[in-house]
């Protein structure tokens, strides 16, 4: 879920100690030197193109009445009945998980190790940031990526994707972020997944290439959509969700931000922090 971030790390110095106990193999360290990653851009997943409909689920029962083209719901509480279900009646459907934050609810809890677990995510109960440069780490999320393929999704949705701009528990730095976010966007394209991205709003001029569609949370409350340009530039999906209860409450404010985000060519919710679907409002 989104952190906003407060506390950016000066320190720059790579593997230096984190914020965990040390608990086992790392599995090894992941350099973020040796050249840039290119982007795999060849393949036939989806790729959706600006203002397409959406709706975002990712606790309680997954209501699946509204006629819209994409699904983005949790991979892990979707079984493949639903995600077929959905598909049956021509949705596309994207599966979310955390790639930068430990939740200890999660069937592959057990597969972290200590070393790999920092400071707790401020505001969300059972979730600690990960260090993305542990190998161990990325062998856990190629398995979710592959979990997504044996699920049937058409893309995933990769969260806390921006552990550099908060307090982690690692010194890693901007490098190594922009490192682990391509090589994200890469599996999954490896595996015919379309990848949206999440956070790390400071370095998508180096990350649109990579990715097939962003997604946001209150970039109209904190004056942030210009930054999303870059995805609308480049014919891609930017999927926005809004949470002031002003939106909720207020039909006239909610139509300014509808035609707003409408005339950026952004695909906006008004929801509910919890993602439960107890109301919607959509602009598109």
């Amino acid at each position: 879920m989104k952190v906003v971030s407060v506390f950016l790390l000066s320190c720059m110095v790579v593997g230096c100690g984190g914020g965990s106990s040390s608990g086992g193999a790392s599995g090894g360290v992941v350099s973020s030197g040796g050249g840039t990653i290119q982007p795999i851009t060849d393949g036939n997943w989806y790729q959706p193109a600006p203002l397409v409909t959406w709706q975002w689920q990712l606790s309680g029962d997954v209501n699946t009445s509204y006629d819209v083209t994409i699904y983005d719901i949790d991979l892990f509480d979707s079984d493949t009945t639903l995600i077929q279900g959905l598909q049956a009646q021509n949705r596309r459907v994207i599966c979310y998980f955390s790639a930068g934050s430990y939740e200890n609810w999660r069937e592959d809890a057990g597969d972290f190790n200590n070393s790999d677990l920092g400071n707790a995510l401020d505001g969300w109960p059972g979730e600690r940031w990960l260090d993305i440069r542990n190998q161990n780490v990325r062998d856990i999320m190629e398995a979710r990526l592959d979990l997504a393929v044996q699920k049937g999704c058409d893309g995933v949705e990769p969260d806390n994707m921006d552990g550099y701009t908060n307090d982690p528990g690692f010194n890693f730095t901007a490098s190594d972020q922009l490192n682990y976010n391509r090589w994200i966007a890469n599996e999954a394209h490896e595996r015919e997944l379309a990848v949206g991205l999440k956070n790390d709003l400071d370095q998508i001029e180096d990350l649109v290439d990579y990715y097939d569609f962003a997604v946001n949370e209150q970039c109209f409350e904190y004056d942030e959509c210009d930054t999303l340009e870059p995805f609308v530039d480049a014919n891609k999906a930017v999927f926005n969700a809004e949470y002031q209860a002003i939106y909720v409450n207020d039909a006239t404010e909610r139509n300014a931000l509808c035609v707003d985000s409408v005339n950026r060519q952004f695909s906006t919710l008004v929801l509910p922090e919890d993602l439960d679907d107890s109301f919607r409002y959509s602009c598109n």
